[in-house]
């Protein structure tokens, strides 16, 4: 097992870079994915089925077609990448940050998807109940509805990050595949296969790869339970 991580500084550069850019999308994916789940499951407007499309739309795109879109819109001359680079200093193409965007689009329906099936299954009488006491509907949502979604919220972000940590697709079309900057895990995995003798590391950081989305899978599913059971819902 030794050999299994003798790693490079570039295979342990692309190990860690695909944590902080999978870790970094689940963060800034999860504030988004609350609001748009409540929408989605609670509200009722024009636009709703729209809207939810819209959201699923990067789990039936080609990868690279989302890829793509993302270089028209956040690269150095897309709208929104120019308007950023040119006022605030921002700059996601061909960034890791620009990994963490594009990771962060494609894990984003998972997430919402867990999290509003755990909102439609809150029993809205205990919402109410409290609401006739005096309870704000900010006040209702913090106090009852966040934690009783707790375990459908721990299971998106991690499914949200599991599937962060083996996007290749879009990633690789908006970002490229730059050592030390942009290269995560499946680039890494990618760029072996292509050079000769590069069977052993491809394979090296496959095994890492499931490893680290095993690992996620498993504490999403532990964190849900003990969640689930310190509130009674199982």
């Amino acid at each position: 097992m030794t050999w299994l991580l003798d790693l490079s500084p570039d295979e342990w550069n692309a190990v860690w870079l695909s944590i902080k850019v999978a870790t970094v999308a689940m963060l800034f994916s999860l504030p988004p994915g609350i609001l748009i789940a409540l929408l989605l499951a609670r509200g009722q407007f024009w636009g709703k089925t729209l809207l939810n499309g819209v959201v699923h739309l990067p789990l039936i795109l080609p990868p690279v077609v989302t890829g793509y879109l993302l270089l028209l819109t956040f690269g150095r001359r897309g709208p929104a990448g120019a308007f950023l680079a040119e006022h605030l200093g921002i700059v996601f193409s061909f960034r890791w940050t620009g990994a963490a965007l594009a990771c962060g689009i494609m894990g984003f329906p998972l997430m919402v998807r867990a999290i509003r099936l755990s909102i439609e299954a809150v029993d809205r009488r205990m919402e109410a109940a409290a609401g006739t006491l005096g309870a704000s509907s900010l006040w209702v949502f913090v106090t009852i509805t966040l934690p009783l979604i707790l375990p459908g919220l721990i299971a998106g972000a991690i499914l949200a990050f599991a599937k962060a940590m083996g996007e290749f697709g879009a990633t690789i079309t908006f970002v490229s595949n730059i050592p030390n900057e942009t290269q995560t895990l499946p680039s890494a995995i990618y760029t072996f296969t292509q050079v000769p003798g590069g069977d052993e590391g491809a394979l090296r950081l496959t095994l890492i790869s499931i490893m680290i989305s095993m690992a996620a899978l498993v504490a999403s599913e532990v964190l849900a339970r003990r969640v689930g059971r310190r509130m009674g819902i199982e």
